[in-house]
């Protein structure tokens, strides 16, 4: 048998190689330049909804989420019924098994108060949260301002589309001033962590876009960003979603198959993705179920729509 020449040999299969690149072969596997879709994770209250009887634990609403094709989880801290160490080592250890990013912690507290000890008492409240968002892998949590707590509870609260009076003899301006001075005291401990606070469009001094840009804008903190909720502007929706938009890190997303537990809201998901799109948010939409269908058919077809919104 006739010896082949080593590099001879090596020359040839080259170009043979080189040659295949011009047959089409690479042209398969060169990389799309399309975006890809933002990444879409379901909040583990839309398996609950604060509904007696429907608490489920953390570690089954994120086998439902890999089950239903999720890309994400958003904690509700509420929901959870232990926050010690070892259990919130078994979450993130359940979520990674699970394929599921851990990707917010949604959170409640309060700094709309003139007493400054009960302000301190949230700001500690706070940090304690971004230390077990920090404990879990969580790059985010949901930070609320408080409100002035003049409404006798939720349900009037709701009755008046969020609006309540301001605390009798403050104004507005010494609340802003309570939230901002509050927020300012939990961003040492935030940036040592690596988790940013997003301040919701929620009830309270954030009920509107102007009152939620006035504190994002006065702290001017990349540990403090925009988390925008679809379902918090009761009415006239997308021009204020769009005044959000350009500072909005991750996004909460209502549905209300079955009609609302406390309003319903026709929200327009195709008009919503093509206003974030524009401002060129990339990060998580977080569904909110907040329905009175079961779960288990509404949840679903909530993915799907927001899928195709925002693709």
């Amino acid at each position: 048998m006739e010896r082949i020449n080593r590099r001879a040999f090596l020359a040839g299969s080259a170009a043979v190689l080189a040659g295949a690149g011009t047959t089409g072969q690479a042209a398969d596997i060169k990389p799309k330049s399309k975006r890809r879709g933002n990444p879409i994770a379901v909040s583990t209250y839309s398996f609950w909804r604060f509904k007696k009887g429907m608490k489920m634990p953390i570690e089954k609403c994120i086998d439902e989420a890999a089950r239903l094709g999720f890309d994400g989880v958003d904690v509700l801290l509420i929901q959870m019924e232990d926050q010690g160490k070892g259990a919130l080592n078994k979450i993130k250890r359940h979520a990674l098994i699970n394929g599921m990013d851990l990707c917010c912690m949604s959170t409640h507290q309060g700094y709309v108060y003139p007493d400054k000890a009960r302000r301190q008492k949230n700001i500690d409240l706070t940090i304690e949260q971004i230390e077990i968002a920090y404990q879990l892998g969580i790059p985010i949590i949901r930070l609320n301002t408080g409100r002035w707590g003049t409404s006798g509870n939720f349900d009037e609260l709701m009755a008046n589309r969020g609006i309540e009076p301001v605390l009798a003899g403050y104004t507005e301006d010494d609340g802003f001033k309570w939230v901002i001075d509050s927020i300012e005291k939990c961003l040492p401990a935030a940036e040592k962590c690596g988790v940013i606070l997003g301040l919701e469009n929620h009830w309270g001094l954030a009920r509107t876009p102007e009152g939620l840009l006035r504190i994002v804008n006065a702290i001017d903190s990349p540990w403090l960003q925009v988390l925008l909720d679809t379902g918090n502007f009761l009415e006239d929706p997308y021009d204020k979603l769009e005044m959000c938009a350009p500072q909005t890190v991750f996004m909460q997303a209502k549905t209300y198959y079955g009609g609302g537990l406390w309003y319903t809201l026709d929200l327009d998901y195709p008009r919503i993705g093509r206003i974030m799109k524009k401002h060129h948010f990339k990060g998580y939409v977080s569904l909110e179920f907040e329905g009175n269908e079961d779960w288990r058919t509404a949840v679903p077809k909530s993915l799907a729509e927001l899928r195709n919104a925002f693709a």
